[in-house]
């Protein structure tokens, strides 16, 4: 019997590890949108001056340059669409050709994030200030408000390049494709129209539409008017020129909605939203600011969690 002296210690080691793996993967497996370790009050004890930081320094960046809350907000979207809420886009930011407002953004989070290390060292992870900052971006402009958990850390690899180009839908896409892209990260057809609001500000390079203008796209609906225009705004030898993406681009409202109605959208991808039964939702909006507002807030609550690393897992950086 001697030969079976360490057996069962030996069985009960693999049997704890078995299960050790297994709950991680379980934890791993879990729907993206239910995580359990974000809380509101998640920094109340340790930064509780973070909020108030990261709104100062918003308001402070947007009164000198509107653009920075759309290179904020798209900076979250992508992020949380790349992989998860977890701050792996970010190192690959600046990057991509024509990537400079992204580039922007990212120093508008770093310097929130330089000073909450003054004031809360190696606490607050970039996923948080970014998740927050996409907020205050929104309020800055006149949007509403939502809930926003903390709690994410950030993870300690990048996004993969392609990862990162992918991270946001191709303003090419059809109404099929989106719908599939965003069912893929557990949101409506609601959620998906409601967040196309975020193009109430910002603008766009001449080249993400190019290929409306002057190539033709099945199934495109742009009004000849607007087409006529932007091929005189948008020729092909000024591709990096910047276009509003609504008529009010400093202001979060619902005009975007009205512009898609009257088939005025910058975007193949925005005017596909009065195909199938998207178009429901876009009436909607157009007739009801409140209601796309509301559904705006919503989606970005469970944008905010997708897939975010929290307890044990991932990293604060000290940069962003």
């Amino acid at each position: 019997m001697q030969q079976f002296k360490y057996l069962a210690p030996l069985t009960s080691a693999a049997l704890l590890l078995a299960l050790t793996l297994l709950r991680r993967y379980a934890i791993h497996q879990e729907s993206p949108t239910t995580p359990s370790e974000l809380s509101t009050s998640f920094y109340a004890n340790t930064c509780p001056n973070f909020p108030q930081i990261a709104r100062s320094v918003i308001r402070f960046e947007v009164a000198n340059d509107s653009r920075s809350s759309a290179s904020i907000l798209k900076l979250h979207f992508r992020d949380c669409f790349a992989q998860g809420c977890d701050g792996s886009l970010l190192p690959q930011v600046g990057k991509e050709r024509g990537d400079g407002r992204s580039t922007k953004g990212l120093k508008i989070i770093n310097n929130i994030k330089r000073a909450v290390e003054t004031s809360c060292p190696e606490t607050v992870s970039c996923a948080d200030i970014l998740a927050l900052s996409a907020r205050e971006s929104v309020i800055a402009l006149g949007g509403p408000s939502w809930t926003v958990e903390f709690g994410r850390r950030d993870n300690p690899s990048s996004a993969s390049v392609a990862a990162a180009v992918d991270a946001i839908p191709s303003p090419n896409l059809t109404a099929t494709q989106l719908i599939e892209s965003f069912q893929k990260r557990g949101l409506s057809k609601r959620d998906l129209v409601a967040l196309s609001g975020g193009h109430s500000i910002g603008q766009a390079q001449c080249s993400t539409f190019s290929a409306r203008l002057f190539n033709g796209t099945a199934g495109d609906s742009i009004d000849p008017a607007l087409k006529s225009r932007l091929e005189k705004t948008c020729p092909p030898t000024a591709l990096n020129r910047l276009n509003n993406l609504d008529p009010s681009p400093t202001t979060f409202d619902n005009l975007y909605f009205r512009a898609v109605q009257a088939n005025q959208s910058l975007l193949f991808s925005d005017q596909q939203l009065l195909q199938s039964d998207l178009a429901g939702f876009v009436k909607e909006f157009a007739n009801n600011q409140k209601a796309f507002f509301t559904a705006f807030a919503n989606a970005m609550i469970k944008i905010g969690k997708l897939s975010p690393l929290t307890g044990g897992h991932g990293e604060i950086r000290a940069s962003c």
